[in-house]
């Protein structure tokens, strides 16, 4: 018995081996990977919700990136923030009718937004009054009408979900919305393209040519509210624009082409919403806010650093020219 006793007591005492340097280096890049992982991909391996939430992110990028773009060559980015807050009365008599119910919500936000389009379109071209005054004018009415329904017969709660939406709440019947709209819009876009380009850049051409010019722009403008309706349920009517019309301000610093133009502001907003979604899992943010932060960020990056008409472009690069 003391002899083993001994030969235990040695053999628990023996040092162990001493890893080699291979060993070492690639546990550390196994960690390191599972770290990445985990920061990565890890939330949306593990729950379903953010999973939907980064489906929705991308139908939205696939479809605002080209209108977004359209508009931002158009002139008209405001005129967009004007439709999505155009949208909310019809939302909230939909929410009034039948509670959060989808359909009711997006058909109610449908109807809201084209009326004030039309309606936008029927004073400017009866009356003097430029299209834009028109546009603030009708989202000031809608907006404050919207906020009262909602106040009156409504909770606090039930305003900011409309107001700021709910990402990660989006369910299965939203993306399918989201999806039809997104293909939708697609389509649509395709076969209106060439006439919106010859818009863009020559509407009294386009009259002169075909006079199709206000059957285009009536056509465009309600392809902007239907993706805005698709967006308010994840970002809420007050930011639902902000995916549409950031990333395309930021594209104008990095390529030229209006194709390249839309693939980039479709990428970027993706790339937004993926980010998004990581920061507000992570430190525990509104993920709504979090994810047109981002696109904030990418914004003010590309003006900054984008290789056309940025300030590094123009003035860094001219100043080491004249040097």
């Amino acid at each position: 018995m003391g002899e083993k006793a001994i030969i235990n007591i040695k053999t628990f005492c023996r040092r162990a081996p001493r890893a080699r340097s291979g060993d070492r280096l690639h546990a550390l890049i196994h960690m390191e990977s599972m770290t990445l992982y985990g920061l990565a991909l890890g939330p949306f391996a593990e729950f379903g919700f953010m999973r939907r939430a980064l489906v929705a992110c991308l139908v939205l990028a696939l479809s605002c990136g080209p209108i977004g773009t359209i508009l931002v060559i158009r002139r008209m980015s405001l005129m967009g923030d004007a439709l999505s807050h155009a949208v909310l009365p019809g939302a909230a008599l939909g929410f009034i009718m039948a509670g959060l119910s989808l359909p009711a919500m997006s058909l109610g936000g449908l109807a809201a937004g084209l009326a004030a389009a039309l309606s936008s379109g029927v004073v400017t071209r009866l009356t003097p009054l430029r299209e834009d005054a028109s546009f603030a004018a009708f989202y000031l009415i809608a907006l404050a009408l919207g906020v009262l329904l909602v106040s009156t017969h409504g909770s606090n709660l039930d305003l900011l979900h409309l107001l700021f939406g709910s990402i990660l709440a989006v369910d299965n019947m939203a993306l399918i919305l989201m999806g039809g709209i997104a293909t939708s819009s697609l389509l649509l876009l395709a076969v209106i393209y060439r006439p919106l380009v010859v818009e863009c850049f020559d509407p009294g051409f386009l009259r002169a040519v075909s006079g199709r010019g206000g059957l285009v722009h009536t056509l465009f403008l309600a392809l902007v509210v239907l993706n805005l309706v698709a967006g308010f349920q994840a970002l809420g009517t007050l930011m639902a624009v902000g995916l549409m019309m950031l990333p395309a301000a930021a594209a104008r610093f990095w390529v030229r082409e209006l194709w390249s133009l839309s693939a980039t502001s479709s990428g970027l907003a993706l790339a937004s919403g993926f980010l998004g979604l990581l920061v507000s899992y992570h430190l525990d943010l509104p993920s709504g806010p979090a994810i047109v932060l981002v696109a904030g960020l990418a914004y003010l990056a590309s003006v900054a650093l984008g290789p056309r008409d940025s300030l590094r472009a123009l003035y860094v690069r001219r100043a080491h020219l004249e040097a």
